[in-house]
């Protein structure tokens, strides 16, 4: 059974490291909630950065514009609404993905006359959960699949003159993944040579095993902008957030049976010839207990093992420009690109029994862009109020819309603002909605680029979501 099960099972664990299918509303396992005020104007902060300590992620070379002493300190709640419907029986699955909190803190110092700033961000750029229901057919690719990787970035930037400023720093990333994924009983072969359970009658996606992944790793990068304002009312910014890669060496993989409840009825191929199976007692017309049959496998097979894989979380590069010609109001406009293609394969090597069934498994993602609007209409005393639109593309080709990411193109529309508590104190608010149009996808493996999209997908994937994002600001 050994080489079989795991080659199944073998699926699932590579894809892990994608962890990232539906808890927050991004391209791929990309998130874009770091601080309300980015969040509130569509994202479209480079440009023309927010305020507050945030552009440490968002422009590190126009931290300069804040002067003394300048913290930030928020998270984002995000609520998925996601489902699945198959085409063959018409029933929708729904998802049972938690909410999610991502949270985020910056800090900066300008002395004053200085032409240096110094800041330390932690947020959290990459990083999802999806989760399913018991009966959803495609948890034998993935029940839940969880990703939660953040950044911790020192940052200096340097003033040149009255208009342009340079930034950046070294970003050090920590990662954590997490899979459980069923295991089905019905495609692993009996003790008979040739035989499998599926030609007993034991009937496709019947669930004898879970399996669960976990592990760990830290990569190491940097981040670079650069920030202008050429004119009192124009203000232009660019940012570079370099890849980071991740190799997962210390994951484990464990397992744990699940009753079936099934008996094979007397006849069976399992006790033929006689005597060749214990189980049987030398009885061919024994009936046949197939959770005891299979118990044996969590003491040889399904046993823990280690194993490794990598992935890359992608390049980013922004870019934009800010215009308060209007009194009282600030319009701001980016361009933002992902560069998902360098995650075309991922490698998985086990390091014990099933190191027979290592392999390299197809992503094929394309790099993306989106566009972010944003407008922010400030008042008397320092509250304001905020809007935001950004549009992005899906990294997933239609080949690669899975149970893990049921990746599509989508929408965000964003309302916030900014009300002071006390002098140099302020509380933000912002509420994101995520709107999706739906994508076909499947819920069994790809076994090679051969396979297309139509011969696989089964089903349509939905998904919406409703973010909260809320912080507070000093300024002293």
């Amino acid at each position: 059974m050994q080489r079989h099960v795991f080659a199944r099972y073998l699926a699932g664990v590579g894809l892990v490291a994608l962890a990232v299918p539906a808890i927050a509303p991004a391209q791929a396992f990309g998130i874009n909630e770091i601080g309300t005020c980015a969040a509130s104007r569509g994202f479209a902060v480079t440009g023309s950065p927010c305020k507050d300590a945030s552009s440490i992620f968002w422009n590190p070379g126009a931290i300069t514009s804040q002067k003394g002493w300048s913290s930030l300190v928020g998270a984002a709640v995000i609520m998925i609404d996601g489902s699945f419907q198959q085409d063959t029986t018409f029933r929708t699955h729904e998802g049972d993905v938690p909410t999610a909190l991502v949270p985020h803190a910056f800090v900066s110092y300008r002395k004053e006359n200085s032409k240096l700033a110094y800041g330390l961000g932690f947020y959290v750029p990459y990083g999802l959960t999806s989760q399913w229901k018991d009966d959803f057919p495609g948890r034998f690719q993935a029940q839940k699949a969880s990703l939660a990787t953040f950044y911790v970035q020192p940052n200096i930037a340097y003033q040149i003159n009255n208009k342009w400023s340079v930034g950046g720093g070294p970003v050090i990333g920590h990662s954590t993944v997490e899979l459980i994924q069923a295991i089905d009983l019905a495609d692993q072969p009996t003790t008979t040579p040739g035989v499998t359970f599926r030609q007993l009658g034991i009937a496709a996606r019947t669930e004898f095993a879970k399996a669960n992944l976990n592990g760990s790793a830290t990569a190491f990068g940097g981040h670079i902008g650069l920030f202008g304002q050429p004119t009192p009312e124009w203000s232009v910014g660019l940012r570079f957030l370099t890849p980071l890669e991740f190799t997962y060496d210390g994951a484990e993989a464990t397992f744990t049976p699940t009753s079936t409840g099934l008996i094979l009825p007397p006849g069976n191929p399992v006790c033929f010839p006689a005597g060749t199976n214990p189980i049987c007692a030398g009885n061919p017309n024994a009936t046949v207990d197939v959770d005891a049959l299979v118990s044996g496998a969590f003491t040889t097979t399904l046993v823990s093992q280690g194993v490794e894989t990598k992935i890359t979380h992608p390049a980013q590069i922004q870019g934009g420009f800010g215009y308060s010609g209007f009194a009282n109001w600030l319009i701001s406009a980016d361009y933002a690109w992902t560069g998902w293609r360098r995650f075309k394969e991922l490698p998985v090597t086990f390091l014990g029994p099933a190191n027979v069934s290592n392999r390299v498994l197809i992503e094929d993602y394309n790099n993306t862009s989106a566009l972010r609007l944003g407008a922010q209409r400030s008042f008397t005393g320092g509250s304001s109020v905020r809007f935001g639109f950004a549009g992005v593309a899906s990294a997933a080709p239609d080949e690669t819309v899975t149970p893990l990411l049921p990746e599509q193109d989508r929408a965000y529309v964003s309302l916030g603002g900014e009300y002071p508590i006390r002098s140099g104190w302020a509380i933000e608010g912002a509420f994101l909605r995520v709107i999706a149009g739906g994508k076909r996808g499947r819920i069994i493996e790809r076994s090679s680029r051969a396979v297309t999209a139509a011969q696989m997908n089964s089903g349509v994937y939905d998904l919406s979501a409703n973010v909260l994002s809320i912080s507070v600001k000093a300024n002293f």
